[in-house]
């Protein structure tokens, strides 16, 4: 099974940028949907963004649609998420995670790292 660090969080000021990276091992990279979940204190996990194994596809929820952005290299098994125009509502911890197929459902998605933490200040 899949295996996923995530890594690049940090404190940035609103309207500021941040990207992040998420590094897998122990199953073909390539092989798997990557997503992207954030979840914020006292609130459930949602869904981010995801990008199949080639690439073609992207979906992105409404709320980051137009200032984040994933993509993915799949020779240094390595997906990223560049966030811009950051908010307040962006604070979050973030996941990374490995699914079969594009679906913004948590539970079809495995792998889950130990996340990032996002904080955009005011």
């Amino acid at each position: 099974q899949v295996q996923l660090v995530e890594s690049g969080g940090g404190l940035v000021q609103a309207g500021g940028s941040l990207r992040l990276s998420c590094a897998a091992s122990g199953r073909t990279f390539s092989s798997n949907t990557m997503g992207w979940f954030r979840q914020a204190p006292g609130k459930e996990r949602e869904f981010v963004a995801a990008m199949a194994r080639s690439g073609a596809s992207i979906y992105y929820t409404d709320s980051v649609k137009g200032r984040f952005t994933i993509s993915r290299d799949n020779a240094k098994n390595t997906v990223y998420l560049q966030m811009s125009s950051l908010k307040p509502e962006d604070t979050a911890v973030y996941y990374c995670a490995a699914s079969d197929g594009l679906t913004k459902w948590e539970s079809d998605y495995s792998g889950w790292g130990q996340g990032t933490q996002v904080t955009v200040s005011s």
